[in-house]
């Protein structure tokens, strides 16, 4: 039978604990306002706000958990997926959602 204090040793250096820093950008020169939405924060656009960069790429860097998880940017309050991620995924209904590998 495993005990609190065993447990708790397996589990010290577990990946689910792992907090990475990802780095995001997305094109849109002609944007006002561009944010990453995903599971990671929970869909909040207000959350992980881009910054602009004279090149025309927005970007964002943000401590994520390690494992798989779903994005979008919102440009100007539309949903896009990113052209550089992992994958795609579909969400509910017709909805889909960019695929981050983060390790």
């Amino acid at each position: 039978m495993n005990t609190g204090r065993e447990n708790e040793k397996r589990h010290r250096y577990s990946a689910k604990n792992t907090v990475v820093q990802v780095n995001f950008m997305c094109e849109a020169p002609k944007a006002k306002a561009v944010s990453v939405v995903g599971d990671f924060n929970d869909w909040n656009p207000e959350a992980n706000q881009m910054e602009r960069h004279l090149d025309g790429y927005w970007k964002s860097s943000i401590q994520i958990t390690t494992g798989h998880h779903c994005y979008q940017f919102l440009v100007d309050g539309e949903r896009q997926l990113d052209p550089r991620a992992n994958g795609v995924v579909k969400l509910n209904g017709d909805s889909r959602a960019s695929l981050l590998s983060v390790s």
